[in-house]
């Protein structure tokens, strides 16, 4: 079974960049490319579900109705479904993906996502969905969820497409930035970009090894490496390094020992991945 780029399609306004990167990335990674929507079979009841407030006499028959009408809602969800896939792959298909496909689902997007997983090689999806607030650092819960569920790269994305050029890896020295490291080298994902691997901690002769282990290990893969250790808070360093240097894609360890594993698994988590503005590229 072959693995693919899957990208997670809503109504929300991030669903173009979401198109433009998943087609980026399946053209970098030399993957095909799958575009998911899953139709949630609880959505959340509105304000006019009427259905314990029905008097005697006309109970059985505005129940009916009621039924008739959620019918009528699911079917119309499921075509506007369809229509996004349908605007999704044609996008892709002008982006240069020579047959992207699409796939509908009936479900709650995390367990969806778990079932499909041996067949996602990288999971794209937006920084918010469609039910979250429209606040600018509102992160969807659903991301949350899928980050902490899945255990393939998940490249979560802006809501404006620009192709990266400036790649910055936070490293440090954990197994999994590690295996991310290995990882990367093998892959042709970050082949023709600049690619700055960031240490945040004490400029020590251990620290300094293991960046050049990984900084190596990258050049001799073909790619373009720079390696820097910065003094600091990790999430405001990694930022004022990420300004600094024009980056446009961030790449992270989902969990790893040091300060920078709390970004993911304690309250700076949700810090870091709201405040991105750039893409986010998390390995497990």
């Amino acid at each position: 079974m072959s693995e693919h780029v899957t990208a997670c399609i809503d109504g929300s306004g991030y669903a173009t960049a979401v198109c433009d990167y998943a087609a980026w990335a399946s053209q970098r990674l030399e993957a095909p490319l799958t575009f998911l929507h899953v139709l949630d079979n609880h959505p959340p009841k509105s304000e006019g579900d009427l259905s314990g407030n029905i008097g005697l006499g006309s109970r059985e028959h505005l129940l009916e109705e009621l039924a008739t009408l959620d019918e009528k809602r699911a079917r119309v969800a499921q075509e506007q479904g369809r229509v996004m896939l349908e605007a999704a792959r044609d996008r892709a298909v002008e982006d240069g993906i020579a047959d992207p496909r699409t796939r509908q689902r009936n479900g709650e997007l995390v367990e969806t996502l778990s079932e499909l997983e041996g067949e996602i090689r990288l999971l794209v999806l937006g920084k918010r969905g469609e039910a979250a607030h429209k606040a600018s650092e509102h992160l969807g819960s659903n991301l949350e969820r899928v980050v902490r569920a899945l255990h393939r790269p998940i490249l979560m994305v802006p809501d404006v497409f620009k192709a990266p050029e400036r790649v910055m890896i936070a490293f440090d020295g954990s197994k999994t930035t590690c295996k991310g490291i290995e990882t990367l080298a093998a892959s042709p994902f970050l082949k023709g970009l600049s690619c700055h691997v960031v240490t945040v901690g004490a400029e020590v002769a251990d620290v300094q090894a293991q960046l050049d282990w990984a900084v190596r290990l990258l050049e001799q893969a073909g790619v373009e490496a720079h390696g820097e250790i910065r003094a600091g808070e990790v999430e405001s360093t990694l930022h004022a390094y990420q300004r600094e240097h024009d980056i446009d894609l961030l790449v992270m360890g989902a969990y790893g020992h040091s300060r920078i594993r709390h970004l993911l698994v304690g309250s700076t988590t949700t810090d870091m991945l709201r405040s991105a503005e750039i893409p986010l590229l998390l390995l497990r």
